[in-house]
């Protein structure tokens, strides 16, 4: 099994290590903070001195590097990959995708890349937060765009099945644009609906219930997080942010003209329930053939028509896609 370098040891890399560690993976770490160093290193786990020592490592086990710092601190370690580790197999588990699929271009072009992102967390921050169990079932993004190699994608992939998740290709551009809507706009949502609960005052904020609750429940993540995660997917964001307030126009003009919500309170529970369907029924299982030059684009559609890759052996992978209807 391939070593596993993480650089960052926050609650998703610590996660990773600790995840790639229990699979039977050799694996070590950087990080700039002293207390993950601390708590990662009395739990057991190898931490190293300095992300140019990591990466030294990495070379000489020709190791799977894993990027998991916050989007301002990737084009840094990327200009040490690119110095010490310039071949490297790379990955990340940074929140957005575009923007370091660029970065790696530009700074570290030789690195066998293949961009990630786990689709698990909480709203917890730091080595302290995490497990070797938060991906369990997850699914986790590999980038499969037209420049991505079939082994580079492998490797990203291996690691994510490794630790426990489901695999769903797609391209850096729709992943942006689908976590913008699912993942990103949902923060930007619970702060202002946290905002909004708290101007009500000592009586709305001792009445809230779960619901409320549940709706803010990630804007309790650390702040500096969010702010890099959601201003990292602007583009996208903007475009999320533009259709959810057309939508809450259409409601309040609604509301004033007829006092009515049916269209609004009808859709939404529509759309709840396709989620619903969507995770609760088991897909149909097929084979997808990991040879010939198509072997990248046959993954990616995978992942555009709503599926994932449970297992990879040998020359072909194993896909669960949607039941059709």
């Amino acid at each position: 099994m391939r070593a596993v370098c993480v650089i960052g040891l926050g609650l998703i890399g610590g996660s990773v290590l600790r995840a790639a560690v229990r699979a039977g993976r050799p694996g070590w770490a950087a990080t700039t903070s002293e207390e993950d160093a601390a708590a990662a290193r009395a739990a057991g786990y190898e931490v190293v001195e300095s992300t140019e020592q990591a990466l030294r490592l990495a070379a000489e086990w020709e190791a799977l590097v894993v990027l998991a710092t916050p989007p301002p601190a990737v084009g840094g370690v990327l200009r040490q990959v690119a110095r010490h580790a310039p071949e490297t197999y790379l990955t990340d588990v940074v929140s957005v995708a575009e923007p370091v699929r660029r970065q790696v271009r530009e700074l570290a072009p030789s690195a066998r890349y293949a961009g990630g992102h786990p689709m698990a967390g909480n709203a917890g921050s730091g080595w302290d937060a995490g497990g070797a169990g938060l991906f369990d079932s997850a699914l986790w993004a590999v980038n499969a765009d037209e420049e991505t190699t079939l082994d580079a994608w492998r490797e990203a992939a291996a690691l994510a099945l490794d630790c426990g998740a489901r695999v769903v290709p797609v391209s850096a551009g729709e992943h942006d644009a689908a976590v913008a809507r699912v993942s990103h706009l949902p923060h930007v949502l619970a702060a202002v609906l946290a905002a909004v609960g708290a101007d009500g005052g000592p009586l709305a904020l001792s009445l809230a219930a779960g619901s409320f609750r549940d709706a803010t429940r990630v804007i309790g993540s650390d702040p500096e997080l969010v702010r890099s995660m959601t201003e990292g997917n602007r583009a996208a964001l903007l475009d999320a942010l533009d259709d959810i307030l057309g939508r809450l126009g259409a409601a309040r003009g609604s509301l004033a003209s007829t006092g009515s919500l049916n269209s609004t309170v009808r859709s939404g529970h529509q759309a709840r329930g396709l989620l619903e369907r969507r995770h609760g029924t088991a897909g149909v299982r097929h084979a997808v053939p990991l040879d010939g030059e198509h072997a990248v684009r046959r993954l990616r559609e995978v992942g555009e028509n709503g599926g994932f890759v449970v297992s990879l052996d040998g020359a072909e992978a194993t896909a669960e896609l949607p039941v059709p209807g």
